[in-house]
């Protein structure tokens, strides 16, 4: 029940794809011609869009953070990865070289590590810019925890929860999400979160399930091919099986884990006397995810329908008698780049109308309920940073 009444949501999402369209299409023309740099204004113009259609009980969202301070973000993130990556990749060459293998082994899992700790760093940094730019009633989140703490805690809960086959990862994720969220807070308040791991372990042991359920049915198709094990037949069978498991079967095991992850993490999340809650049950996250695939199949088929068209386009032109070479030149330069544009610009919308329904999808199914006393809301006294999460998109894991 949303805070207003069993009518009324908490939550509620007031945009639509029709205004949101030109914001995409300049967002990735003015992307293309300045060869990427303005991606860092085009994800503040989205966010903006997002936040100020987002309604939560009696007022919009707003994102307050700037193109200047992901351009910053991103620069940083170059040289905290790429510069040293690149340095350590020569001097283990070097050390192989000079016969010391096992130093350069030393130095490769240090890194390894170190990669897993940014990781974790990067998460907690995102987090903790988009609370301080995200404003409702003039008031904004943040926290005062620099990240080093839950970067250190990330590396070593993820390599605990993978030791044991992977049995413990419900357990590590769970504990880190107790850990991001209660170093944040929103105005005076800070959030609580109390999320159990053990709720999430009948779903996530159908990773354990079918792989072996796969393995005897493909174990079962071999065995009925006869005697000769690499009939034809039995080896279709097995192969079509693994194709099934891999492609269609695990995906849709994920996102059966993830929506009861998504429910019992959200679910657990307390800011104040407000108490969180999050809808989308397996079924929605299904839809969702079949709506994604339907828009990069719906962009790849307007790409094929452009290039069929400009290339024949360009055929024509260069058929009949003698043709000027410079302009059969023109002619197939033309072709060229407009089926080049016939894949691009479709293409181009994709992710923005991915993260609009990714966010939409989130609105509509987050809920909250309690009470919220306006006069006790004073603004936040975190510390804001200065620079965007670059770090974060640099591991592409940059959402929303």
């Amino acid at each position: 029940m949303g805070i207003g009444g069993p009518d009324r949501t908490a939550f509620e999402w007031q945009g639509n794809w029709q205004a949101f369209l030109p914001i995409a299409l300049t967002n990735g023309l003015l992307t293309i011609v300045t060869l990427g740099i303005y991606r860092f204004w085009a994800t503040t113009r989205e966010r903006q869009y997002f936040w100020a259609n987002t309604r939560f009980i009696d007022d919009q969202l707003e994102w307050t953070g700037k193109g200047l301070e992901l351009f910053f973000g991103a620069i940083i993130a170059f040289f905290v990865l790429l510069v040293p990556i690149v340095g350590i990749q020569f001097l283990a060459q070097y050390l192989v070289l000079n016969g010391m293998p096992v130093v350069a082994g030393i130095l490769g899992l240090i890194t390894y590590l170190l990669l897993f700790w940014l990781i974790g760093f990067a998460i907690f940094r995102g987090l903790r810019y988009r609370l301080s730019r995200t404003s409702w009633h003039g008031i904004h989140g943040g926290s005062d925890e620099p990240g080093t703490g839950f970067a250190t805690s990330y590396l070593w809960k993820t390599i605990v929860g993978f030791i044991p086959l992977g049995l413990l990862i419900p357990w590590a994720s769970t504990k880190l999400f107790k850990e991001r969220w209660e170093s944040m807070s929103f105005g005076p308040h800070n959030f609580v979160a109390n999320p159990n791991w053990l709720n999430l372990m009948k779903r996530f042991g159908l990773f354990y399930v079918l792989p072996v359920l796969a393995a005897i049915l493909g174990g079962g198709a071999l065995w009925k091919g006869g005697d000769d094990v690499g009939s034809v037949g039995a080896g279709a069978a097995a192969a079509g099986l693994l194709v099934l498991f891999f492609y269609i079967a695990l995906p849709i095991i994920s996102l059966v884990y993830f929506a009861a992850y998504a429910r019992e993490t959200v679910g657990s999340v307390k800011l104040a006397s407000l108490e969180f809650d999050f809808t989308a049950r397996s079924s929605d996250w299904l839809m969702l995810a079949l709506g994604n695939l339907a828009i990069w199949f719906a962009a790849v088929i307007v790409g094929l329908i452009g290039a069929f068209v400009f290339g024949g386009f360009g055929a024509l032109m260069s058929q009949g008698g003698e043709v000027d070479p410079v302009m059969a030149m023109i002619t197939a330069g033309s072709s060229g780049f407009l089926i080049i544009l016939s894949f691009l610009i479709p293409l181009m919308l994709v992710g923005p109308f991915l993260r609009y329904r990714n966010w939409a999808f989130f609105i509509r199914h987050m809920e909250a309920g309690g009470e919220v006393n306006l006069a006790d809301l004073t603004q936040s006294e975190t510390a804001a940073l200065r620079q965007g999460e670059g770090l974060l998109d640099a591991f592409d894991m940059g959402a929303v």
